[in-house]
């Protein structure tokens, strides 16, 4: 093959990628609506699959793709066999479908992780495939059928031509798009800067006008004592000699000044309209459907309840509404911890629904609507058990998250708010899926950083909701231009609550710290120049009338005291560069039209620090480091030298004195002698195994508390249940095993 033919074969693989992502996407949506429907849509389902695997089998034999294609033929056959009604569906023939459509998936993008094992699942899967269609039961009718000539019994398969490029679209690659919205964007600032000069030029005018008012004045007066001035002081004379020619280039001047400033003005709301329309079509342009994000969902919710032993449907409202594409990526890892989270935490197994007198089958919706014009919520949700609010409060004491005196002031929404602290979770094992507390701080750090909210609300054995609310788009928003300590600054119009004026009697003192009183609650307040620089601020202390913004973030709602409002208007965000990726308080910078710099305030951590302000209590360093923490203990149970070795070192390379056994009966015997503050056990061991290890751990009373972590090649859901039902409090499946993932369950337990 020449370089001309290479080049082309890759160009040609690029293409086949885009267009086979597509079919691999409509063949997982098919499959998942096939598992749901009746009998009387199945067979409309069945013949859109059929199509797309038969166009993805073309497309791959076109680029030489040898396993692709045999994967497609053998989906076809299936496919084809259950139009003819020869087989009909279950539950393992769609594990199978699922599985090798995942495995094409992998083929395309050329996963390195594909294992020797996957691919030998895959062919057993195809001959299986095989295999059914040879076992299939033929009717007399089909036994006619196939009597026939072999051309004649093959499907029909119409001739639909697929292509990657749809009729009236064309494919860009999103980095141009995205350098073209940079370049858009950038000319708000051009638009801002003509409104600026626009406006500069109008004082002019009216400061030009008004001198030429007083120096009419002045002329009147002379040329009324003109004859007496004559005869008294000759000087005179030489004024209006000046002031007449003058008086000529003044209006000359005055002409084009108001000439000037009507051109300006003209060009600012052309300007401003262009930018406006080009601004806003190149936002249209990388605005996303939510579908795009949420195709892979139906999926997750079907492997992820299957594994759990659940019945989950998954309703999905909304998806229409379009969205920067840059947010939606964002929200893909957020949306994806919460829809887990409801199945995981929320939905009951059937046996427990049916004792609760709901219907077996659990309910998972996730709906988006436009709220205002520049803002979305999402919300997710679920019919399940709901969250108990003392069990949060329970395990955010026992993890040290806060205190008991603390946890008892807090209300019922800022108790419900614990849920995304890192650390707290109600999980009563660790799992490859939960059991960590970090889904959900994943969740509200994502949010945060995209300047949106996130809530949680719940009701026991009724379910239990997530929203979240973001913005439109990510580059420009609605700012509130703020004057402190003699600076401009920008707050995002989306936590403004609202702008009042308080008077100072107004204020009152709460447990050491200024209140004021909103809707009849009692709202925190503090100088905004206080948190952003301490010790300034003062300037509106003896004020009458003190200008407050009110500021919410979540379930958070605090008052902050500036100089002065200045208005409101759309805000065009610069990050700060890689030297100051993250500087607290601030989340990026804006250039306003008069070109001076104002910084945009982060509203989550300006409450953050509002908070450390107000109560940050002094300590001396002496009470920091008075205790050092000691050096833990641990005891690994495994059969294995070769496993003990590695995990003895990796755990000793971590900082923790490690003691080994052989088996269960080896380890309890040794926990009668010596004391540890944590146990790592393999599960598959002679004598006693790491199940009845556990158990035996959790029904001595002196070591009942002992923290007990299960690292074994068994990732049934059943043994998952079996280690939860002994007390386990951490399960660690091998094949998924790192060392940094167990040091991190190990660090959380200890």
């Amino acid at each position: 093959m020449d370089e001309n033919e290479e080049e082309f074969l890759i160009k040609l693989i690029s293409i086949f990628k885009v267009e086979a992502i597509e079919h691999i996407s409509a063949i997982t949506s098919g499959l998942i609506e096939l598992e749901k429907a009746d009998a009387k849509m199945q067979m409309e389902h069945i013949e859109t699959i059929y199509r797309e695997a038969h166009s993805l089998k073309g497309a791959a034999r076109s680029v030489n793709l040898k396993e692709i294609e045999s994967i497609c033929q053998a989906m076809e056959s299936v496919f084809a066999a259950l139009k003819r009604k020869e087989i009909i569906t279950s539950p393992q023939l769609f594990d199978m479908l699922h599985q090798a459509v995942n495995f094409i998936g992998k083929l395309i993008s050329k996963d390195d992780e594909i294992t020797a094992l996957e691919k030998s699942q895959i062919i057993e899967n195809i001959r299986h495939f095989e295999d059914i269609l040879k076992n299939a039961a033929v009717t007399p009718h089909q036994s006619s059928v196939r009597e026939k000539p072999e051309e004649e019994t093959k499907p029909e398969i119409p001739e639909i031509r697929h292509s990657a490029i749809h009729e009236g679209t064309v494919r860009i690659p999103t980095v141009k798009l995205d350098s073209l919205l940079l370049q858009a964007e950038e000319l708000l600032s051009l638009k801002l800067a003509a409104s600026q000069h626009a406006t500069e030029l109008r004082k002019i005018n009216a400061v030009f006008a008004l001198w030429k008012q007083e120096l009419a004045k002045v002329h009147a007066e002379i040329q009324k004592g003109q004859g007496s001035l004559e005869t008294k002081d000759v000087r005179f004379n030489h004024i209006l000699e000046i002031l007449d020619p003058n008086n000529a280039s003044i209006k000359s001047l005055e002409s084009k000044l108001t000439a000037l400033a009507k051109s300006a003005e003209i060009d600012h709301k052309s300007l401003g309209g262009m930018v406006d329309n080009l601004l806003d079509d190149m936002k249209t342009v990388l605005m996303l459907p939510f579908s795009s994000l949420l195709g892979v969902f139906p999926k997750l919710v079907r492997d992820l309840s299957r594994d759990q032993g659940k019945d989950v449907d998954l309703v999905i409202q909304g998806e229409e509404i379009e969205i920067d594409r840059r947010i939606l990526e964002e929200m893909k890892d957020p949306l994806i911890h919460l829809v887990r989270n409801c199945i995981d935490h929320g939905i009951e197994k059937p046996e427990v629904r049916n004792l609760k007198k709901k219907s077996p089958r659990g309910t998972v919706k996730l709906a988006i609507t436009a709220k205002d014009s520049n803002k979305i919520e999402i919300l997710v949700s679920d019919d399940g058990a709901g969250c108990d609010a003392s069990e949060l409060k329970s395990v955010a004491v026992k993890r040290g998250i806060i205190s008991q005196k603390e946890v008892s002031k807090l209300n019922e929404k800022e108790v419900l708010s614990l849920v995304f602290v890192s650390g707290v979770s109600t999980s009563p094992i660790i799992t490859d899926v939960s059991g960590r507390g970090l889904g959900l701080a994943i969740v509200h750090e994502k949010v945060e950083k995209l300047n949106g909210m996130v809530s949680f609300e719940t009701k026991i054995d009724t379910g239990s909701t997530f929203r979240i609310v973001v913005p439109l788009t990510l580059a420009t928003f609605r700012g509130l231009l703020v004057h402190v300590n003699e600076q401009m600054f920008a707050i995002p119009v989306i936590n403004v609550e609202r702008v009042v004026r308080v008077k100072t009697e107004e204020i009152r003192t709460v447990e050491g710290r200024d209140t004021i009183s909103l809707d009849g609650q009692v709202v925190s307040m503090i100088r905004l120049g206080n948190v952003l620089e301490p010790g300034e601020g003062e300037k509106n202390k003896t004020d009458e009338n003190i200008q407050v913004v009110v500021l919410r973030s979540g379930e958070k709602r605090m008052a902050f005291v500036v100089d002065e409002v200045v208005h409101e208007q759309e805000i065009l965000v610069k990050s700060l560069g890689r030297q100051l990726s993250r500087v607290r308080n601030i989340m990026g910078a804006t250039i306003l039209g008069n070109g001076r710099i104002a910084p945009i305030l982060n509203v989550n951590d300006l409450m953050r620090s509002a908070v450390k302000v107000t109560y940050a209590p002094a300590q001396a360093p002496e009470e920091v480091l008075k205790d050092k923490p000691k050096r833990r203990s641990i005891l690994e149970v495994d059969d294995s030298i070769t496993a003990r070795t590695l995990l003895k070192n990796i755990l000793e390379s971590a900082g923790y004195d490690v003691k080994t056994a052989v088996d269960g009966v080896d380890a309890f015997s040794t926990l009668q002698t010596q004391e540890f503050d944590l146990i790592v056990s393999d599960l598959d061991m002679p004598r006693m195994n790491g199940f009845d290890l556990t158990s035996k751990i959790r029904n001595d009373r002196k070591l009942s508390e002992l923290p007990v972590v299960l690292v074994t090649g068994l990732e049934s859901r059943e043994d998952k249940e079996r280690g939860i039902e002994v007390g386990a409090n951490a399960y660690i499946v091998k094949s998924s095993f790192d060392h940094s993932n167990l040091l991190e369950v190990i660090q959380r337990l200890i």
